[in-house]
């Protein structure tokens, strides 16, 4: 009896304790069986695919159980070609042994087991670089900056690769992995354009002071040549130093290409933007392709796309532009950063609060100059404990241990609305004190945030609801000079994006390089 209650009170004591979680192990995902057929083929010693350090590739010949996979001349040729002519896509074919391959190939059928092993890994390495590559940009530009703060895009290269290759669907891969957005192919299509035209050997044309219509100056010359090779003056020309209406008529065009002043006076701009050669236009080309590379594939149904560089912001809906603003961005020192977010919330009203960086570079050295300087802009200042500090209580020596706060009002530095969205550059849409420069053809004035025109026609738009949101309603909140938060209920996508190049209708559009990036980055591309 004792021994039946020893036993009683063990079974009792196990099923009482506590499951032992079990540990799963991580599935690794696998690419599907490659489909051999019964052209040449030979097993690869795993030694050689570990020479190459990658964790894909291994995956890949996994899936093959290590056997060549390139044996037919079909799926080989379309390879070649593709990586041959990757500089039309702006890639370099050398950063895909394009040569090397080619050398293989030509002695193919005479390479040895270990040859055609090499040249079969060789094939699978560099192609899937190259899809790569084309999917999701050669660089990564978190590496590269730190205000570009885009999601890393994600890519099953070698489960693309291996149904396209079972499927005999190669010959469209390639083109089924680049992004779909009318700027992308814009942009392949300028950097076909770029290559239509000669080798240019142009002089540089010296810095010279404003040339009006009817003005004589030797610049004349070579402007004149720049215009007749970029095709916006057409026929031939005597090339006198006379600036004659034809030559004007050529300039204003030229200049609208370029998003400048069209006004057919030659300043600094215009002589900056005709001193491009042929190469540094196609280069600007090639950097915007890898960063349109590293932008979303596919853009939202319905989205805000702001292009830095051309000061512009277009609220797209259903693949339809319904609303085109001009925007004032940050400046050089002060960049807009690159976000891809959420529009959020609608602010009216709001409230500004002095960023450290305005303080500490501009609020600070005015204060110490004029204790009334925040005061005449309708900032208050607040200690630690929330209450309110006179300026001749304001201690300059530790301007970091209070809060400055203006108060909302037409003359507010945000305006009168801001828009808000996720991100980590405490950055958002907003109206302005400055309104007049809109106008202004280099809107490169900010400190970071983006700046747009008519921001309360845009709010009415993105509220969607002409009755709950109506102008009049609008107004009636402005007028309360009240902070009103409302969240925005439809869904846009905020695309707040840099480049400066593209094409429209066969011509080729640029715009000025505001951050200096373009030559930075295609230096970087090519090596």
């Amino acid at each position: 009896m004792n021994k039946l209650y020893f036993l009683l009170v063990i079974c009792i004591f196990i099923g009482c304790k506590k499951d032992t979680p079990k540990i799963i192990p991580a599935v690794k995902k696998t690419a599907p069986a490659i489909i051999l057929t019964d052209e040449r083929k030979v097993q690869i010693d795993t030694a050689l695919i570990s020479t190459f350090k990658s964790e894909t590739l291994k995956q890949f010949y996994n899936s093959s159980e290590n056997k060549t996979v390139w044996g037919n001349l079909k799926k080989r040729t379309y390879v070649l070609t593709q990586l041959s002519k990757a500089e039309e896509l702006g890639l370099d074919p050398e950063d895909y042994k394009a040569s090397k391959l080619k050398k293989f190939e030509e002695k193919i059928s005479n390479l040895s087991d270990s040859d055609l092993s090499t040249y079969d890994i060789l094939l699978t390495y560099n192609f899937e670089k190259y899809l790569n590559h084309l999917y999701k940009g050669k660089l990564d530009p978190k590496k590269l900056y730190a205000d570009w703060d885009l999601e890393e895009k994600t890519f099953d290269v070698n489960n693309v690769l291996i149904k396209a290759f079972n499927k005999n669907k190669l010959d469209s891969v390639v083109d089924n992995i680049q992004s779909k957005a009318s700027t992308y192919k814009q942009l392949l299509k300028a950097l076909e354009i770029v290559n239509t035209f000669p080798d240019d050997d142009i002089k540089t044309i010296e810095s010279v002071n404003k040339i009006t219509l009817h003005d004589t100056n030797t610049a004349l010359i070579n402007i004149k040549k720049r215009l007749l090779f970029w095709k916006d003056m057409s026929g031939k020309d005597s090339l006198t130093k006379i600036y004659d209406q034809k030559t004007f008529e050529s300039v204003k065009k030229f200049q609208e290409r370029h998003g400048l002043a069209s006004d057919g006076v030659i300043g600094v701009g215009t002589i900056n933007a005709l001193n491009y050669s042929k190469e540094k236009r196609k280069q600007q080309i090639i950097a915007n392709l890898e960063r349109w590379r590293w932008y979303n594939n596919d853009l939202a149904e319905n989205y805000f796309i702001i292009n830095i560089p051309d000061y512009s912001l277009n609220v797209v809906e259903s693949q339809d532009t319904t609303l085109v603003r001009n925007v004032v961005v940050g400046t050089s020192k002060r960049k807009t950063p690159i976000i891809t977010s959420i529009l959020k919330t609608v602010v009216f009203n709001p409230t500004w609060t002095v960023p450290p960086t305005i303080l500490k570079e501009d609020v600070v050295p005015a204060m110490k100059r004029n204790r009334n300087y925040l005061a005449k802009k309708n900032i208050t200042i607040y200690d630690t404990s929330g209450n309110v500090v006179e300026p001749n209580a304001w201690n300059e020596n530790k301007p970091g241990n209070y809060r400055y706060v203006q108060s909302p009002g037409y003359n507010n530095a945000l305006g009168l609305m801001k828009i808000l969205f996720p991100n980590h550059h405490s950055v958002y849409l907003h109206d302005t004190n400055h309104r007049n420069n809109f106008g202004r053809n280099n809107r490169s004035l900010s400190s970071g945030c983006v700046r747009v025109e008519n921001p309360l026609e845009l709010a009415q738009h993105i509220l969607d609801d002409s009755e709950k949101w109506s102008k009049d309603r609008i107004d009636t909140i402005i007028a309360s000079k009240k902070t009103t938060s409302i969240k925005i209920v439809k869904k846009y996508t905020l695309y707040q994006w840099y480049w400066t190049a593209w094409s429209k209708k066969n011509q080729l559009l640029f715009r000025a390089d505001i951050y200096n990036l373009d030559s930075d980055l295609y230096a970087k591309l090519r090596h």
